[in-house]
Parts: C-alpha cells; structure tokens; sequence
C-alpha cells in the first residue's frame, strides 16, 4: 500500500464512505520498507503488539546496522538478538544510546522510559544457563514487562530454591531454564498456579547431546502447565511470556 493509497483511505474516513475500524485495519497491511538485502516490517507491532526482532547471527555487519537505523526510526524499543561485541561496537557508533547486554548477547535501544508491569520470572538451574537466560529477561523488560531474576537453583540442592520461591509465586508467568537433565521446570511447575515456559540449554555433558535431553525431558513433564521452546531459546520464552503478562493486566 503506497502514500496514495493511504491517503484514499483517510479520504473516506472523512467522506464517512468506510469505517475507522475497516481503515485501521487495511492500515494492519502495510508494506515493508525495502532495503534491497532486506524488508523490514514497520507495521508488525501494530498487527501483533511488538515490533520486528533482529536475530544477528549469520548476517553481515553493514546489514545489521542498516536494519537496526530502519527499525530505530520507527519503533519505540529495538531488540537485537544473538549479537557479539563486534556488532554491539558497530550499533554504538551510530547510536550512543544502544545498550548491550554481554552474557545474554543482546541490543537494546529505547527512545522513551519503558514503563514495566506486571511480572514475570526468570529462573535458571546453574550459572551455565545465565547466557538464556539474560537472553529471556531482557526480552521480556524490553517489551514491558517487570522481571525477577533467580538464578542458580537447580534441583541438586533444591533448598535454594524453596528459599526464594515466594520471590517468584506471585509471576504472571516463570521462565525456566535448566540443562543437565532439564527436571526443574517440572518441579517449579507442580509448585505454580501460572504458566511456566521451559528452555533447555546446551549446557551439560555429552549424553546431554546438546540439550536434547533436557529438551526430551521437558516434553515429557507432567505438570500440565509447563510448555517448552527450542533449545536455547531464551528470545522465544521472553517474548511469549510478554504477551502473557500483557494478559493478566
């Protein structure tokens, strides 16, 4: 839809011949801005809530920061996910206010002060597990949402865990991450009365088979609330428990 077409739009908004409703929506569909190498999705946090996210893997630099100028004029917040130092020192220089967050190797750029709500919790088992989990949290604040970090509560000494629980029990959701043989999702899960989403990692060793054990495990738990993402997905569980936040307020 090009400026002619949204200006035929709002010309029967004002001639009363279509509805504000039936106008905002067709509005929903607008294109993409085409970068040549790239069609960045403008219009996507008016369709589903949260803006287009930038996975940085595999892409070349001066792409990366070509989408991250488009997205950063449009959108309020700019999440950029699997980034190292190097793209973190290249989105520095054209801006300043660019945060980077090292363990959960993410970008975050904010124009206006992120009001946060509601609650969400990010536990994970061992310190080996903190790179998702950073990942996750920072999804979910960047998208709105409070965050309550607990970390290093596997169920090899499941004390540390009851002792902090009230610090999570009152979650609009809990994240949890765990590798190893991925069991305190469940756990957290039998104890809560909100959703949990569980990550398994990469972390353990080798009949770990890079978190398919842990991934199989979490399949598998029997408490019902537990629902599982792709291993290492922190960026995923962030942003669903975002929307489940958004939910409960």
């Amino acid at each position: 839809m090009d400026k002619e077409k949204i200006k035929g739009l709002l010309k029967k908004v004002r001639q009363k011949r279509i509805s504000i409703e039936d106008a905002f929506l067709a509005l929903r569909h607008l294109p993409y801005e085409d970068l040549g190498f790239a069609k960045v999705d403008h219009h996507r946090s008016m369709r589903t809530g949260m803006p287009e996210v930038v996975f940085c893997q595999g892409k070349a630099l001066e792409h990366i920061v070509a989408i991250f100028l488009s997205l950063a004029k449009k959108n309020k917040a700019v999440l950029l996910t699997r980034a190292d130092e190097k793209v973190y020192k290249a989105i520095k220089s054209v801006n300043p206010k660019a945060v980077y967050n090292k363990l959960g190797r993410v970008i975050t750029l904010s124009h206006k002060t992120n009001r946060k709500s509601g609650k969400i919790a990010v536990v994970c088992a061992g310190t080996a597990d903190i790179p998702a989990a950073e990942e996750a949290a920072v999804t979910a604040e960047i998208f709105g949402s409070r965050v309550e970090r607990v970390y290093d509560v596997g169920v090899a000494g499941l004390h540390r865990l009851l002792d902090c629980f009230d610090r999570i029990s009152d979650s609009s959701c809990i994240i949890v991450l765990a590798g190893m043989d991925g069991v305190l999702p469940s756990v957290i899960g039998g104890l809560s009365s909100c959703p949990v989403i569980a990550v398994p990692t990469s972390v353990g060793y080798g009949a770990n088979f890079r978190g398919i054990a842990p991934l199989l495990t979490m399949l598998n738990s029997c408490s019902p609330n537990v629902s599982v993402v792709n291993i290492n997905n922190g960026f995923g569980a962030g942003y669903i428990a975002a929307l489940i936040n958004r939910q409960r307020k």
